[in-house]
């Protein structure tokens, strides 16, 4: 699982659609289901640690993104 549509896709073959109007708050939202999949013994820790990853890896890409277009460093 390298990028964040793989992600999408992993929580898609559960049934998982995520869409909040916010990026921020559907990243916060998929690593709980994330989570609770790992929880209920429905995803391996392996592929639990790579989609973390790959989400807060897209957080901070997201909050440098915000921060340019509000004119911060």
């Amino acid at each position: 699982m390298k990028t964040f549509y793989d992600v999408q896709q992993l929580l898609k073959r559960f049934g998982h659609f995520l869409y909040m109007g916010d990026r921020m708050l559907d990243m916060e939202m998929m690593e709980t289901e994330i989570k609770e999949l790992y929880l209920s013994g429905l995803i391996t820790k392996e592929e639990m640690h790579d989609a973390l990853l790959v989400i807060r890896n897209e957080r901070v890409q997201e909050k440098k993104k915000r921060m340019k277009s509000r004119g911060l460093k």
